[in-house]
Protein backbone atom coordinates (compact mmCIF):
# COMPACT_ATOMS: atom_id res chain seq x y z
CA UNK A 1 0.00 0.00 0.00
CA UNK A 2 1.54 3.65 -0.64
CA UNK A 3 2.10 5.92 1.96
CA UNK A 4 -0.46 7.80 3.01
CA UNK A 5 -1.08 10.73 5.48
CA UNK A 6 -2.67 10.62 8.42
CA UNK A 7 -5.02 13.95 7.19
CA UNK A 8 -5.34 12.00 3.72
CA UNK A 9 -6.52 8.66 5.24
CA UNK A 10 -9.21 10.77 7.44
CA UNK A 11 -10.57 12.72 4.35
CA UNK A 12 -10.78 9.42 2.72
CA UNK A 13 -12.54 7.59 5.46
CA UNK A 14 -15.47 10.12 5.73
CA UNK A 15 -15.96 10.29 2.43
CA UNK A 16 -16.26 6.94 2.54
CA UNK A 17 -19.07 6.90 4.93
CA UNK A 18 -20.60 10.06 3.35
CA UNK A 19 -20.87 7.91 0.12
CA UNK A 20 -22.22 4.94 1.81
CA UNK A 21 -25.16 7.37 3.07
CA UNK A 22 -25.81 8.33 -0.24
CA UNK A 23 -25.72 5.20 -2.11
CA UNK A 24 -28.38 3.65 0.40
CA UNK A 25 -30.49 6.56 0.08
CA UNK A 26 -30.51 6.92 -3.59
CA UNK A 27 -27.39 5.26 -5.38
CA UNK A 28 -24.79 7.87 -6.35
CA UNK A 29 -22.16 7.00 -3.91
CA UNK A 30 -18.97 6.64 -6.36
CA UNK A 31 -20.02 10.35 -7.25
CA UNK A 32 -18.09 11.27 -4.33
CA UNK A 33 -15.66 8.75 -3.62
CA UNK A 34 -14.19 8.36 -6.91
CA UNK A 35 -13.12 11.73 -6.52
CA UNK A 36 -11.91 11.54 -3.44
CA UNK A 37 -9.64 8.89 -4.05
CA UNK A 38 -8.15 10.66 -7.11
CA UNK A 39 -7.71 13.72 -5.50
CA UNK A 40 -6.28 12.01 -2.00
CA UNK A 41 -4.42 9.35 -4.38
CA UNK A 42 -3.27 10.91 -7.39
CA UNK A 43 -0.20 9.13 -8.25
CA UNK A 44 -1.98 5.92 -7.61
CA UNK A 45 -3.21 3.82 -11.02
CA UNK A 46 -6.64 4.09 -11.75
CA UNK A 47 -6.94 0.38 -12.34
CA UNK A 48 -6.19 0.67 -8.67
CA UNK A 49 -8.84 3.48 -7.71
CA UNK A 50 -11.34 1.71 -9.33
CA UNK A 51 -10.55 -1.87 -7.64
CA UNK A 52 -9.80 -0.49 -4.45
CA UNK A 53 -13.77 1.55 -4.48
CA UNK A 54 -15.52 -1.84 -5.38
CA UNK A 55 -14.09 -3.87 -2.43
CA UNK A 56 -15.29 -0.57 -0.73
CA UNK A 57 -18.27 -0.32 -1.77
CA UNK A 58 -19.59 -4.12 -1.69
CA UNK A 59 -19.04 -3.76 1.97
CA UNK A 60 -21.52 -0.63 2.00
CA UNK A 61 -24.28 -1.98 -0.24
CA UNK A 62 -24.63 -5.13 1.09
CA UNK A 63 -25.16 -3.73 4.97
CA UNK A 64 -27.09 -1.56 3.49
CA UNK A 65 -29.12 -4.63 1.51
CA UNK A 66 -29.51 -6.35 4.50
CA UNK A 67 -30.89 -3.31 6.87
CA UNK A 68 -33.76 -2.72 4.10
CA UNK A 69 -34.50 -6.54 3.58
CA UNK A 70 -34.83 -6.79 7.19
CA UNK A 71 -37.56 -3.78 6.96
CA UNK A 72 -38.69 -3.38 3.53
CA UNK A 73 -41.20 -4.97 1.49
CA UNK A 74 -38.34 -6.18 -0.69
CA UNK A 75 -38.83 -9.23 -3.45
CA UNK A 76 -35.12 -10.68 -2.81
CA UNK A 77 -35.72 -13.42 -5.55
CA UNK A 78 -36.95 -10.68 -8.31
CA UNK A 79 -33.81 -8.65 -7.05
CA UNK A 80 -31.68 -11.51 -7.53
CA UNK A 81 -32.55 -11.57 -10.78
CA UNK A 82 -32.46 -8.89 -11.14
CA UNK A 83 -28.89 -8.33 -10.23
CA UNK A 84 -27.98 -11.44 -12.13
CA UNK A 85 -28.92 -10.19 -15.28
CA UNK A 86 -27.11 -7.06 -14.64
CA UNK A 87 -24.05 -8.76 -13.77
CA UNK A 88 -23.99 -10.33 -17.43
CA UNK A 89 -25.32 -7.17 -18.90
CA UNK A 90 -22.34 -5.46 -17.63
CA UNK A 91 -19.77 -8.04 -18.92
CA UNK A 92 -21.31 -6.87 -22.03
CA UNK A 93 -20.93 -3.53 -22.08
CA UNK A 94 -17.16 -3.60 -20.71
CA UNK A 95 -16.76 -5.80 -23.72
CA UNK A 96 -17.97 -2.96 -25.97
CA UNK A 97 -16.46 -0.24 -23.73
CA UNK A 98 -13.09 0.13 -25.67
CA UNK A 99 -14.65 0.91 -28.71
CA UNK A 100 -17.01 3.98 -27.73
CA UNK A 101 -15.63 7.81 -26.78
CA UNK A 102 -17.09 8.51 -23.28
CA UNK A 103 -16.99 12.19 -24.86
CA UNK A 104 -20.08 10.91 -27.40
CA UNK A 105 -22.19 9.63 -24.65
CA UNK A 106 -21.90 12.13 -21.98
CA UNK A 107 -24.27 14.94 -23.58
CA UNK A 108 -26.85 11.84 -24.32
CA UNK A 109 -26.90 11.04 -20.50
CA UNK A 110 -26.77 14.55 -19.30
CA UNK A 111 -30.11 15.05 -21.16
CA UNK A 112 -32.16 11.61 -19.79
CA UNK A 113 -30.74 12.68 -16.92
CA UNK A 114 -32.14 16.57 -16.91
CA UNK A 115 -35.41 14.38 -18.36
CA UNK A 116 -35.80 12.57 -15.44
CA UNK A 117 -35.57 15.18 -12.99
CA UNK A 118 -38.10 17.35 -15.15
CA UNK A 119 -40.10 14.12 -14.91
CA UNK A 120 -39.66 14.24 -11.12
CA UNK A 121 -40.51 17.48 -10.48
CA UNK A 122 -43.44 17.72 -12.48
CA UNK A 123 -45.21 14.26 -11.44
CA UNK A 124 -45.30 14.77 -7.32
CA UNK A 125 -46.54 11.32 -6.98
CA UNK A 126 -44.29 9.27 -8.66
CA UNK A 127 -42.28 6.91 -6.26
CA UNK A 128 -44.43 7.99 -3.22
CA UNK A 129 -47.09 4.73 -2.93
CA UNK A 130 -46.79 1.12 -4.00
CA UNK A 131 -48.99 0.03 -6.43
CA UNK A 132 -51.29 -2.87 -4.60
CA UNK A 133 -51.30 -6.37 -5.29
CA UNK A 134 -48.67 -8.78 -6.95
CA UNK A 135 -46.22 -7.37 -9.64
CA UNK A 136 -47.21 -9.19 -12.67
CA UNK A 137 -45.16 -11.86 -14.47
CA UNK A 138 -44.75 -9.73 -17.44
CA UNK A 139 -43.32 -6.72 -15.53
CA UNK A 140 -40.94 -8.87 -13.61
CA UNK A 141 -39.58 -9.67 -17.06
CA UNK A 142 -39.20 -6.75 -18.25
CA UNK A 143 -37.50 -5.70 -15.11
CA UNK A 144 -34.78 -8.60 -15.37
CA UNK A 145 -34.54 -7.97 -19.63
CA UNK A 146 -34.38 -4.14 -19.73
CA UNK A 147 -33.61 -2.65 -16.12
CA UNK A 148 -30.92 -5.44 -15.17
CA UNK A 149 -29.86 -6.29 -18.69
CA UNK A 150 -30.04 -2.73 -19.87
CA UNK A 151 -28.60 -0.92 -16.92
CA UNK A 152 -25.75 -3.40 -16.02
CA UNK A 153 -24.53 -2.90 -20.03
CA UNK A 154 -24.56 0.80 -18.98
CA UNK A 155 -22.52 0.28 -15.91
CA UNK A 156 -19.84 -1.93 -18.14
CA UNK A 157 -20.13 0.55 -20.94
CA UNK A 158 -19.97 4.10 -18.99
CA UNK A 159 -20.73 3.44 -15.32
CA UNK A 160 -22.00 7.26 -13.95
CA UNK A 161 -24.95 7.08 -11.78
CA UNK A 162 -26.09 3.59 -12.59
CA UNK A 163 -27.64 3.03 -8.86
CA UNK A 164 -29.76 6.01 -9.24
CA UNK A 165 -31.09 4.79 -12.94
CA UNK A 166 -31.71 1.84 -10.71
CA UNK A 167 -33.72 3.29 -8.31
CA UNK A 168 -35.70 5.47 -11.06
CA UNK A 169 -36.37 2.67 -13.48
CA UNK A 170 -37.43 -0.11 -10.35
CA UNK A 171 -39.97 2.62 -9.53
CA UNK A 172 -41.51 3.18 -13.07
CA UNK A 173 -41.16 -0.39 -14.08
CA UNK A 174 -42.20 -2.06 -11.17
CA UNK A 175 -44.14 0.72 -9.84
CA UNK A 176 -42.68 0.74 -6.31
CA UNK A 177 -42.28 3.17 -4.33
CA UNK A 178 -38.66 4.98 -3.85
CA UNK A 179 -37.63 3.19 -0.67
CA UNK A 180 -38.65 -0.31 -1.72
CA UNK A 181 -37.18 0.56 -5.11
CA UNK A 182 -34.06 1.59 -3.68
CA UNK A 183 -34.00 -1.59 -1.28
CA UNK A 184 -34.27 -3.47 -4.30
CA UNK A 185 -31.18 -1.39 -6.53
CA UNK A 186 -29.00 -2.31 -3.31
CA UNK A 187 -29.27 -5.85 -4.32
CA UNK A 188 -29.01 -5.91 -7.84
CA UNK A 189 -25.70 -3.27 -6.68
CA UNK A 190 -24.20 -6.49 -4.64
CA UNK A 191 -24.73 -8.61 -7.37
CA UNK A 192 -22.85 -6.03 -10.29
CA UNK A 193 -20.21 -5.19 -7.69
CA UNK A 194 -19.34 -8.59 -6.77
CA UNK A 195 -19.03 -9.27 -10.22
CA UNK A 196 -16.67 -6.24 -10.72
CA UNK A 197 -14.51 -6.69 -7.71
CA UNK A 198 -13.41 -10.60 -8.73
CA UNK A 199 -12.49 -9.42 -12.21
CA UNK A 200 -10.45 -6.24 -9.87
CA UNK A 201 -8.70 -8.89 -7.93
CA UNK A 202 -8.17 -11.40 -10.55
CA UNK A 203 -6.05 -8.73 -11.83
CA UNK A 204 -4.23 -7.89 -8.85
CA UNK A 205 -5.48 -4.05 -8.78
CA UNK A 206 -7.05 -4.23 -5.13
CA UNK A 207 -5.53 -2.01 -2.14
CA UNK A 208 -6.90 -4.60 0.62
CA UNK A 209 -6.00 -2.97 3.65
CA UNK A 210 -6.90 0.63 2.68
CA UNK A 211 -10.26 -1.27 1.55
CA UNK A 212 -10.93 -2.67 4.70
CA UNK A 213 -10.45 0.75 6.55
CA UNK A 214 -12.43 2.54 4.19
CA UNK A 215 -15.33 -0.15 4.13
CA UNK A 216 -15.98 -0.04 8.07
CA UNK A 217 -16.96 3.68 7.59
CA UNK A 218 -18.30 3.13 4.31
CA UNK A 219 -20.40 0.23 5.99
CA UNK A 220 -21.67 2.53 9.03
CA UNK A 221 -22.66 4.76 6.18
CA UNK A 222 -24.84 2.56 4.40
CA UNK A 223 -26.50 0.87 7.24
CA UNK A 224 -27.63 4.60 8.39
CA UNK A 225 -28.57 5.93 5.11
CA UNK A 226 -30.92 2.88 4.93
CA UNK A 227 -32.36 3.77 8.07
CA UNK A 228 -32.85 7.25 7.31
CA UNK A 229 -34.61 6.51 4.27
CA UNK A 230 -36.96 3.74 5.87
CA UNK A 231 -37.51 6.39 8.26
CA UNK A 232 -38.17 9.44 6.23
CA UNK A 233 -40.00 7.38 3.44
CA UNK A 234 -39.96 8.10 -0.48
CA UNK A 235 -40.90 11.56 -0.10
CA UNK A 236 -37.12 12.68 1.92
CA UNK A 237 -35.83 10.17 -0.72
CA UNK A 238 -37.17 11.78 -3.54
CA UNK A 239 -35.45 15.45 -2.33
CA UNK A 240 -32.24 13.38 -2.16
CA UNK A 241 -32.74 11.79 -5.68
CA UNK A 242 -33.08 15.16 -7.37
CA UNK A 243 -30.24 16.69 -5.65
CA UNK A 244 -28.23 13.43 -6.76
CA UNK A 245 -29.35 13.76 -10.56
CA UNK A 246 -28.29 17.54 -10.55
CA UNK A 247 -24.79 16.64 -8.98
CA UNK A 248 -24.33 14.02 -11.90
CA UNK A 249 -25.15 16.22 -14.53
CA UNK A 250 -22.87 19.09 -13.19
CA UNK A 251 -20.31 16.28 -13.11
CA UNK A 252 -20.91 15.52 -16.57
CA UNK A 253 -20.95 18.87 -18.04
CA UNK A 254 -17.70 19.25 -16.16
CA UNK A 255 -15.93 16.33 -17.12
CA UNK A 256 -17.40 17.32 -20.91
CA UNK A 257 -15.89 20.83 -21.06
CA UNK A 258 -12.17 19.58 -19.34
CA UNK A 259 -12.08 16.68 -21.84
Amino acid sequence: MPEISLTVLVLLCLAAAAAGWIDAVVGGGGLLLLPAMLLGLPHLPAAYILGTNKAVAIVGTTGAAVTYARKAPVDVKAAVRIGLAALAGSMGGAFFAAGISSELLRPVIMVVLLGVAAFVMLRPAFGRTQAGGQVTRARTVTAIVLVGGGIGFYDGLFGPGTGTFLVLALTAVLHLDLVTASATAKIVNVCTNAGALAMFAYQGTVLWQLAALMAVFNLAGGMFGARTALRKGSEFVRGVLLVVVFSLVAKLAFDQWTA
